[in-house]
Protein backbone atom coordinates (compact mmCIF):
# COMPACT_ATOMS: atom_id res chain seq x y z
CA UNK A 1 0.00 0.00 0.00
CA UNK A 2 1.36 3.68 -0.62
CA UNK A 3 1.04 6.68 1.52
CA UNK A 4 1.47 9.79 1.07
CA UNK A 5 2.82 11.97 3.97
CA UNK A 6 2.68 15.84 4.73
CA UNK A 7 6.47 15.70 6.37
CA UNK A 8 6.06 19.19 7.79
CA UNK A 9 3.07 21.20 8.94
CA UNK A 10 2.06 23.44 11.97
CA UNK A 11 -1.58 22.02 12.53
CA UNK A 12 -1.25 24.01 16.13
CA UNK A 13 -0.92 26.82 14.25
CA UNK A 14 -3.96 26.85 11.19
CA UNK A 15 -6.70 29.21 12.00
CA UNK A 16 -9.93 27.07 11.24
CA UNK A 17 -11.45 30.11 9.76
CA UNK A 18 -13.33 30.32 6.82
CA UNK A 19 -14.31 28.19 3.80
CA UNK A 20 -12.23 25.26 4.25
CA UNK A 21 -12.23 24.14 7.68
CA UNK A 22 -13.27 24.78 10.93
CA UNK A 23 -12.07 22.04 13.00
CA UNK A 24 -9.01 19.89 12.71
CA UNK A 25 -11.42 16.97 12.20
CA UNK A 26 -12.40 18.72 9.06
CA UNK A 27 -8.77 19.58 7.85
CA UNK A 28 -7.92 15.64 8.17
CA UNK A 29 -10.76 14.47 6.19
CA UNK A 30 -10.20 17.18 3.29
CA UNK A 31 -6.17 15.59 3.16
CA UNK A 32 -7.85 12.44 3.37
CA UNK A 33 -9.84 13.04 0.30
CA UNK A 34 -7.24 14.21 -1.59
CA UNK A 35 -4.94 11.20 -0.59
CA UNK A 36 -2.61 12.16 2.27
CA UNK A 37 -2.49 9.93 4.71
CA UNK A 38 -0.35 10.75 7.65
CA UNK A 39 1.25 13.51 9.40
CA UNK A 40 4.33 15.36 10.91
CA UNK A 41 3.52 18.46 12.93
CA UNK A 42 6.03 20.50 14.21
CA UNK A 43 6.15 22.54 17.20
CA UNK A 44 8.30 25.59 17.52
CA UNK A 45 7.28 26.36 20.69
CA UNK A 46 6.64 24.45 24.66
CA UNK A 47 3.14 25.83 24.37
CA UNK A 48 2.71 25.22 20.98
CA UNK A 49 3.75 21.26 21.58
CA UNK A 50 1.22 21.10 24.30
CA UNK A 51 -1.41 22.19 21.65
CA UNK A 52 0.02 19.33 19.05
CA UNK A 53 0.00 16.68 21.74
CA UNK A 54 -3.64 17.04 22.32
CA UNK A 55 -4.40 16.52 18.34
CA UNK A 56 -2.37 13.96 17.98
CA UNK A 57 -3.53 12.00 21.08
CA UNK A 58 -6.90 11.71 19.11
CA UNK A 59 -5.06 10.72 15.49
CA UNK A 60 -2.86 7.63 15.00
CA UNK A 61 -1.27 9.14 11.59
CA UNK A 62 -0.68 12.38 12.96
CA UNK A 63 3.43 12.26 14.49
CA UNK A 64 5.22 15.36 16.27
CA UNK A 65 8.18 17.54 16.47
CA UNK A 66 9.67 19.09 19.08
CA UNK A 67 11.98 22.08 19.63
CA UNK A 68 12.59 25.82 19.54
CA UNK A 69 12.58 27.57 16.45
CA UNK A 70 15.08 30.37 15.33
CA UNK A 71 12.45 33.21 15.40
CA UNK A 72 10.41 32.16 18.43
CA UNK A 73 13.81 31.72 20.78
CA UNK A 74 13.09 35.56 22.37
CA UNK A 75 9.77 33.99 23.43
CA UNK A 76 10.94 31.35 25.61
CA UNK A 77 14.35 32.90 26.39
CA UNK A 78 14.94 30.53 29.49
CA UNK A 79 13.82 27.04 27.77
CA UNK A 80 15.95 24.27 29.65
CA UNK A 81 17.57 20.84 27.71
CA UNK A 82 15.86 18.91 30.26
CA UNK A 83 12.12 20.33 29.60
CA UNK A 84 12.99 19.66 25.67
CA UNK A 85 14.25 16.21 26.29
CA UNK A 86 10.81 15.60 28.59
CA UNK A 87 8.85 16.90 25.66
CA UNK A 88 10.47 14.49 22.96
CA UNK A 89 10.08 11.63 25.54
CA UNK A 90 7.17 12.17 26.32
CA UNK A 91 5.12 9.93 23.61
CA UNK A 92 5.81 7.23 21.03
CA UNK A 93 4.09 9.98 18.95
CA UNK A 94 7.56 12.51 18.84
CA UNK A 95 9.87 11.25 16.54
CA UNK A 96 11.52 14.91 15.64
CA UNK A 97 13.69 17.31 17.43
CA UNK A 98 12.86 20.76 15.98
CA UNK A 99 12.48 22.40 14.19
CA UNK A 100 15.81 24.14 15.19
CA UNK A 101 18.51 25.77 12.92
CA UNK A 102 19.13 29.23 11.87
CA UNK A 103 17.25 32.26 10.28
CA UNK A 104 19.12 35.37 9.27
CA UNK A 105 16.56 36.68 6.87
CA UNK A 106 14.34 37.61 9.47
CA UNK A 107 16.48 37.92 12.51
CA UNK A 108 19.88 38.73 11.93
CA UNK A 109 20.40 40.61 15.35
CA UNK A 110 19.59 37.49 17.39
CA UNK A 111 22.66 35.33 15.69
CA UNK A 112 24.73 34.70 18.69
CA UNK A 113 21.14 32.82 20.50
CA UNK A 114 20.72 31.38 17.43
CA UNK A 115 23.57 29.58 16.96
CA UNK A 116 23.65 28.18 21.02
CA UNK A 117 20.11 26.79 20.56
CA UNK A 118 21.03 24.78 17.86
CA UNK A 119 23.85 23.24 18.75
CA UNK A 120 22.08 22.73 22.32
CA UNK A 121 19.19 21.01 19.88
CA UNK A 122 21.67 19.19 18.13
CA UNK A 123 23.47 17.51 21.13
CA UNK A 124 19.67 16.53 22.45
CA UNK A 125 19.03 15.21 19.06
CA UNK A 126 22.19 12.63 19.97
CA UNK A 127 21.05 12.09 23.31
CA UNK A 128 17.64 11.11 22.60
CA UNK A 129 18.59 9.66 19.45
CA UNK A 130 15.55 11.21 17.18
CA UNK A 131 16.83 12.79 13.61
CA UNK A 132 16.65 16.43 13.66
CA UNK A 133 13.66 19.30 11.70
CA UNK A 134 16.36 21.95 10.06
CA UNK A 135 15.23 25.47 9.19
CA UNK A 136 17.46 26.97 6.81
CA UNK A 137 17.42 30.48 5.98
CA UNK A 138 20.08 32.86 4.26
CA UNK A 139 22.72 30.66 7.03
CA UNK A 140 23.97 28.56 4.65
CA UNK A 141 27.69 28.90 5.87
CA UNK A 142 27.03 28.57 9.51
CA UNK A 143 24.36 25.77 8.79
CA UNK A 144 27.00 23.85 7.49
CA UNK A 145 29.62 24.34 9.45
CA UNK A 146 27.48 23.92 12.89
CA UNK A 147 26.41 20.24 11.39
CA UNK A 148 29.48 19.43 10.68
CA UNK A 149 31.58 20.26 14.16
CA UNK A 150 28.34 19.02 16.29
CA UNK A 151 28.26 15.70 14.18
CA UNK A 152 24.94 16.34 13.41
CA UNK A 153 24.61 13.30 10.83
CA UNK A 154 25.07 10.80 13.87
CA UNK A 155 21.20 12.38 14.28
CA UNK A 156 20.05 12.46 10.60
CA UNK A 157 17.28 14.71 9.66
CA UNK A 158 16.29 16.67 7.41
CA UNK A 159 16.40 20.22 5.93
CA UNK A 160 12.91 21.63 5.38
CA UNK A 161 11.94 24.16 3.18
CA UNK A 162 15.13 23.64 1.39
CA UNK A 163 15.15 27.44 -0.75
CA UNK A 164 19.13 27.43 -0.55
CA UNK A 165 21.38 26.39 -4.06
CA UNK A 166 22.33 23.20 -5.53
CA UNK A 167 25.98 23.39 -3.97
CA UNK A 168 24.42 23.65 -0.20
CA UNK A 169 22.25 20.49 -0.85
CA UNK A 170 24.83 18.50 -2.56
CA UNK A 171 26.67 19.27 1.00
CA UNK A 172 24.08 18.20 3.10
CA UNK A 173 22.39 15.02 1.30
CA UNK A 174 26.98 14.08 1.74
CA UNK A 175 26.27 14.20 5.22
CA UNK A 176 23.27 12.14 5.11
CA UNK A 177 19.92 14.52 5.15
CA UNK A 178 17.21 14.52 3.46
CA UNK A 179 15.98 17.41 1.74
CA UNK A 180 12.12 18.66 1.88
CA UNK A 181 10.41 21.05 -0.52
CA UNK A 182 7.14 23.16 -0.13
CA UNK A 183 4.55 25.07 -2.21
CA UNK A 184 7.64 27.23 -2.78
CA UNK A 185 8.82 25.14 -5.88
CA UNK A 186 5.87 26.05 -7.28
CA UNK A 187 6.22 29.86 -7.31
CA UNK A 188 7.22 31.35 -10.67
CA UNK A 189 10.38 33.66 -9.43
CA UNK A 190 11.96 29.97 -7.65
CA UNK A 191 14.33 28.82 -10.81
CA UNK A 192 16.57 28.38 -7.75
CA UNK A 193 14.18 25.99 -5.91
CA UNK A 194 13.70 24.12 -8.90
CA UNK A 195 17.42 23.57 -9.79
CA UNK A 196 17.64 22.03 -6.42
CA UNK A 197 14.50 19.85 -7.28
CA UNK A 198 16.46 18.82 -10.48
CA UNK A 199 19.39 17.80 -8.32
CA UNK A 200 17.92 15.88 -5.80
CA UNK A 201 17.80 12.43 -5.83
CA UNK A 202 14.39 10.74 -5.53
CA UNK A 203 15.33 8.33 -2.47
CA UNK A 204 16.19 11.47 -0.61
CA UNK A 205 13.26 14.38 -0.71
CA UNK A 206 10.61 14.83 0.74
CA UNK A 207 7.42 17.05 0.65
CA UNK A 208 5.46 18.98 2.73
CA UNK A 209 2.90 21.48 3.17
CA UNK A 210 4.99 23.86 6.01
CA UNK A 211 1.21 24.74 6.79
CA UNK A 212 -0.22 27.34 7.04
CA UNK A 213 2.03 29.03 4.90
CA UNK A 214 3.87 28.75 1.34
CA UNK A 215 0.59 27.57 -0.14
CA UNK A 216 1.55 26.19 -3.42
CA UNK A 217 0.14 27.29 -7.08
CA UNK A 218 -2.82 27.42 -8.15
CA UNK A 219 -3.78 27.95 -4.12
CA UNK A 220 -0.90 30.37 -3.26
CA UNK A 221 -2.22 33.60 -1.73
CA UNK A 222 -4.83 31.64 0.90
CA UNK A 223 -4.19 29.85 4.30
CA UNK A 224 -2.02 26.22 3.13
CA UNK A 225 -3.49 22.92 4.63
CA UNK A 226 -1.99 19.04 4.64
CA UNK A 227 -4.45 18.61 1.64
CA UNK A 228 -2.50 20.95 -0.82
CA UNK A 229 0.87 18.85 -0.42
CA UNK A 230 -0.89 16.99 -3.40
CA UNK A 231 -0.51 20.18 -5.40
CA UNK A 232 3.31 20.31 -4.76
CA UNK A 233 3.86 16.70 -5.10
CA UNK A 234 1.86 16.68 -8.61
CA UNK A 235 4.34 19.85 -9.66
CA UNK A 236 7.19 17.85 -8.19
CA UNK A 237 6.33 14.87 -9.98
CA UNK A 238 5.67 16.44 -13.58
CA UNK A 239 8.79 18.02 -12.91
CA UNK A 240 11.51 14.76 -12.07
CA UNK A 241 9.37 12.91 -14.93
CA UNK A 242 7.45 10.29 -12.46
CA UNK A 243 4.13 9.68 -11.89
CA UNK A 244 2.21 10.97 -8.32
CA UNK A 245 1.66 7.55 -7.30
CA UNK A 246 5.69 6.70 -7.72
CA UNK A 247 6.39 10.25 -5.78
CA UNK A 248 4.18 9.45 -3.06
CA UNK A 249 5.88 5.78 -2.58
CA UNK A 250 9.01 7.00 -2.86
CA UNK A 251 8.89 10.05 -0.51
CA UNK A 252 6.74 7.71 1.97
CA UNK A 253 9.62 5.84 1.98
CA UNK A 254 11.88 8.24 2.82
CA UNK A 255 10.01 9.21 5.69
CA UNK A 256 10.00 5.90 7.33
CA UNK A 257 13.73 5.51 6.84
CA UNK A 258 14.53 8.41 8.69
CA UNK A 259 12.15 8.15 11.42
CA UNK A 260 12.27 4.06 11.65
CA UNK A 261 9.09 3.74 10.99
CA UNK A 262 6.38 1.78 8.90
CA UNK A 263 3.29 3.41 8.44
CA UNK A 264 -0.34 1.55 8.16
CA UNK A 265 -3.46 2.40 6.95
CA UNK A 266 -5.60 4.27 10.03
CA UNK A 267 -9.45 4.40 10.38
CA UNK A 268 -11.09 7.90 9.35
CA UNK A 269 -13.42 9.39 10.99
CA UNK A 270 -15.74 10.36 7.94
CA UNK A 271 -17.11 13.74 8.71
CA UNK A 272 -18.71 16.20 6.33
CA UNK A 273 -16.12 18.70 4.47
CA UNK A 274 -15.68 21.47 2.30
CA UNK A 275 -14.37 21.25 -1.37
CA UNK A 276 -13.35 24.23 -1.18
CA UNK A 277 -9.61 24.92 -3.35
CA UNK A 278 -9.88 21.05 -3.42
CA UNK A 279 -11.30 20.08 -6.42
CA UNK A 280 -8.37 19.54 -8.33
CA UNK A 281 -6.79 17.25 -6.33
CA UNK A 282 -9.97 14.92 -5.53
CA UNK A 283 -8.35 12.46 -7.95
CA UNK A 284 -10.15 9.13 -7.21
CA UNK A 285 -7.82 6.96 -9.43
CA UNK A 286 -4.50 8.20 -7.02
CA UNK A 287 -6.95 8.35 -3.57
CA UNK A 288 -8.41 4.36 -4.59
CA UNK A 289 -4.01 3.35 -5.03
CA UNK A 290 -3.72 4.13 -1.19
Amino acid sequence: MTFLVDSHCHLASLSLEGKAAHNIDEIIERARRCGVSHFLSIACTSKEFEKNLEIAENYDNIYLGCGIHPLNLEDEPDWTDDRLKTNLLSSDKVIAVGETGLDYHYAPETKSIQITSFVRHIGIALDVKKPLVIHAREAKSDTLSILKSENARDAGGVIHCFTDSVDMARVCLDMGFYISFTGIATFKPSDNVREVVKYVPLDRMMVETDCPYLAPVPVRGIENEPAFVRYTLKYIADFKGVSENELARITTENFENLYNLKLSDVKHKGCEVSNYKIEKILDSVFSQSF
